[in-house]
C-alpha cells in the first residue's frame, strides 16, 4: 500500500537525532550479537549465516520509523561505527561492510520513492543489503574457496536470515511500536502512517 507523503522530505535535525539514536542502539546490539556467529559456526554447513541478518537491522528498521531518504544509509553506517567502536569482531572492515549494508537498504526503499513501508519491501531491502554484503565477504576472501553448491548455501542461508531478522521482525517490531503511539514523539504520525504497517 503506498504512503502518501504530506511531510517534508529533507531530514531535519530531530530526524538525524533520533536516527542517531536508534544506530547507537544497534550499535551496541550488533556488538552482543558477534558470539551468535561464533555459536552457530560450528554446527556447519553456514548456520552462522542465519544469524547475519541482524547486521542489517538498523538500516531496515530506522527507515521504518522515520521514513525519509538518507536514514537506512545513515543508521546502518552509525551502527557499524559504534560496532567498530566498542571492538566489533571484524575491526575496521565493519565500516565497509555498513557502507554497503546501509546502501544496499537505501537502494531498495528509493526503487519505491520512499512511499512504500510494507513487509515485503522491507525483505527486499534486507535482501539488498545481504547481497551488497557478499562484496566485501569477497574483497577480504571470505568466500573465494568455495563449490558452487557450498556457495549456494551460502548466500541462502545469508538472504533467510536476512528476510527473517532484517526483514520480517524489524517490521513488526517497528509496527508494535507504532501501536503504542511511542512513534508519536519522533514523527507527525497520520491514519495514513499506521496504514502502511498495517
Amino acid at each position: 500500500m503506498a504512503q502518501k507523503e504530506t511531510r517534508a522530505k529533507g531530514l531535519k535535525l530531530t530526524d538525524i537525532l533520533v536516527t542517531i539514536v536508534i544506530a547507537a542502539v544497534f550499535g551496541v546490539i550488533y556488538r552482543i550479537w558477534g558470539p551468535m556467529y561464533d555459536l552457530l559456526k560450528p554446527i556447519g554447513l553456514h548456520a552462522e549465516q542465519l544469524s547475519y541478518g541482524m547486521w542489517f537491522m538498523a538500516a531496515t528498521f530506522a527507515f521504518l520509523v522515520i521514513r525519509k531518504p538518507g536514514v537506512a544509509l545513515l543508521a546502518e553506517v552509525a551502527a557499524a561505527t559504534i560496532e567498530a567502536l566498542f571492538g566489533g569482531s571484524w575491526g575496521v572492515s565493519t565500516l565497509a561492510y555498513g557502507i554497503l549494508q546501509g546502501l544496499g537498504a537505501e537502494l531498495v526503499f528509493a526503487f519505491f520513492l520512499y512511499r512504500r513501508a510494507n513487509v515485503g519491501v522491507t525483505v527486499l531491502a534486507s535482501f539488498a543489503s545481504a547481497a551488497l554484503s557478499l562484496l566485501v565477504d569477497k574483497y577480504y576472501g571470505y568466500i573465494d574457496q568455495l563449490t558452487f553448491w557450498n556457495y549456494c548455501l551460502f548466500i541462502g542461508l545469508r538472504l533467510a536470515g536476512s528476510a527473517i531478522i532484517a526483514g520480517v521482525f524489524a517490521y513488526y517490531l517497528a509496527k508494535a511500536l507504532a501501536r503504542t503511539g511511542v512513534l508519536n514523539l519522533v514523527r507527525p504520525v497520520s491514519k495514513n502512517d499506521y496504514d502502511v504497517l498495517g
